[in-house]
């Protein structure tokens, strides 16, 4: 398999328009609100800015509900060229578990479900959601150089991967963008993170705050309460601007399921940390007991 020929110019990467996207996992996901509410939550990211939208073909109850976030992300974005919507395939939701399916045939069913369910005729960006054990890396990814070929998808992404598996992939396939979890407590991919920079890759970062309860926790440490006095926003936009110094192609991807975290999140791009704000978070211990 001969190497991919580089792009001279990387879709996603941040811009004075996109330094943070919005992750629809949570609308769908236990515990999501009504899809009204939900609807709105998106409209109001949307319209602060957050015009890269993640999502996935598994962001749903279980397997009866595939694609529930696709479909509600598609209710709200149709036919809005200035928003731009990544999914992903690779994982199913058997009575609401999360497991993997790397093989081809699942991620030819999983793509041609989430072009019906975003109601579109090709994938903006079509991200394998997590490398599967019992499946070479490489027979995967060649699968989504297969549907970029046939025209199913425009950009192809790897997420929950290291940097080993990037060059894997890059041998088979254009990688755009590498999305795996970046948070105060989750940092075990700064080196993914910092050699995305290098190569000119995407690095979209999940769970940016830590999510569900380790977001909540966030208050409770002085470091962040001093430094979001200092600026006057909210210790989460603070995170959000300490995650986007990890690299210059970083993007968090928030979640949100009320239009106040939408807005906040949004807002964080007004943030400019110090050098020395940046060190004090770096070398904080962030536990989460």
């Amino acid at each position: 398999m001969s190497a991919a020929t580089p792009t001279s110019q990387h879709p996603i990467m941040p811009t004075s328009q996109l330094s943070i996207g919005f992750g629809g996992m949570p609308l769908s996901i236990q515990g999501r609100p009504p899809e009204d509410v939900g609807r709105k939550v998106l409209q109001a990211a949307i319209d602060a800015g957050m015009t890269f939208v993640d999502t996935a073909d598994v962001y749903c109850l279980d397997e009866h509900d595939i694609g529930h976030n696709e479909r509600l992300i598609a209710s709200v974005v149709r036919g809005r060229d200035d928003v731009k919507v990544a999914t992903k395939g690779g994982l199913r939701r058997p009575r609401g578990a999360w497991t993997n399916d790397g093989s081809p045939k699942h991620l030819r069913e999983a793509c041609e479900h989430s072009l019906r369910a975003m109601g579109v005729e090709r994938i903006w960006l079509y991200q394998f959601h997590a490398p599967d054990p019992s499946v070479p890396f490489e027979k995967s990814v060649e699968t989504f150089a297969e549907l970029q070929r046939e025209g199913k998808c425009v950009h192809v992404g790897l997420s929950n991967v290291s940097v080993e598996q990037i060059d894997a992939a890059s041998r088979i396939v254009t990688i755009e963008s590498v999305q795996n979890r970046l948070n105060p407590y989750f940092r075990e991919s700064l080196d993914v993170a910092a050699e995305c920079g290098k190569r000119g890759i995407a690095f979209l970062a999940y769970s940016p705050v830590g999510g569900g309860r380790l977001a909540k926790k966030l208050p409770q440490f002085d470091v962040l309460q001093r430094i979001a006095k200092a600026h006057g926003r909210s210790v989460h936009a603070v995170v959000l601007a300490w995650v986007r110094t990890k690299g210059p192609t970083v993007v968090p991807i928030p979640g949100a399921r009320t239009l106040e975290h939408a807005l906040d999140s949004a807002r964080s791009v007004s943030v400019a940390l110090t050098p020395e704000e940046i060190a004090e978070i770096d070398t904080a211990e962030f536990s989460r007991a």
